[in-house]
């Protein structure tokens, strides 16, 4: 609670791919919620040297000191809201980075089959390995949360979403303990205000959207460099999904 109103900090963690800019813009359409699209993007880079599209602009746009970053991750919630949803890619957690301000956000899991995960990430850069699409870090996550929470955080799969958005967001938002509302549904076509420096790069196919997409069809085919790798992180995906909301 803030200045007499409740306040929630959402930390919402998953991997590259995985519907999470649409989920972001879902929670900036409801009014009351500031969102933080990948606060941990330059420290990452600058403390890793890997070669990501647009990293020198990544870095020079935002704070390299994770400490600062994690500080305002706790902060004072922007524009006085009452909800601070926090877009946070699991890769961006490394090792080096202390993960103690976790323990001030309602840390939630967005999941999406290795798949569809691996097929999409590949048309946006070469060559990704299972470090780059985020499975292993999120399962370490996950554990990390449980352990101290007791219990399992919420973890919710893209293509429950997507099958059913109002159903799922209600869900969603019950596990949050916050209100559901329609205006998560829709959100207007564009590029947003608060999108990363990298939309331009990431961002094409979510900027022609003006809501979630249909449900997905079959699983797609890969060729096997890309399915190794998706075999690779499929267990991982499997335990999350194993306490997926339903």
């Amino acid at each position: 609670m803030e200045d007499g109103k409740m306040t929630a900090r959402i930390a919402m963690w998953s991997g590259p791919r995985n519907l999470s800019t649409a989920l972001m813009y879902s929670f900036a359409a409801r009014g009351d919620c500031a969102v933080w699209d990948e606060p941990f993007y330059a420290a990452y880079l600058s403390a890793t040297g890997i070669a990501h599209p647009m990293a020198d602009e990544v870095i020079a746009s935002g704070e390299v000191d994770p400490s600062r970053v994690a500080a305002a991750c706790l902060g004072p919630i922007p524009r006085s809201q009452s909800l601070f949803y926090q877009k946070h890619m699991t890769l961006h957690m490394i090792p080096d980075f202390d993960r103690g301000f976790m323990d001030g956000l309602i840390n939630v899991f967005l999941i999406r089959h290795p798949a569809r995960v691996v097929a999409s990430y590949s048309k946006k850069r070469e060559s990704p390995t299972l470090m780059d699409i985020g499975f292993v870090q999120q399962a370490e996550l996950f554990d990390e949360v449980a352990d101290r929470l007791g219990q399992a955080p919420t973890v919710i799969d893209s293509a429950d979403i997507r099958a059913n958005p109002r159903g799922s967001l209600m869900k969603l938002c019950t596990a949050l303990d916050i209100p559901f509302m329609e205006s998560m549904l829709n959100w207007p076509a564009g590029p947003k205000p608060y999108d990363g420096v990298w939309a331009p790069h990431w961002y094409n196919a979510v900027h022609q959207s003006t809501g979630f997409d249909e449900p997905e069809d079959a699983l797609p085919d890969l060729a096997d460099a890309f399915q190794r790798l998706s075999d690779q992180a499929q267990p991982y995906y499997d335990r999350l999904a194993a306490h997926a909301l339903k």
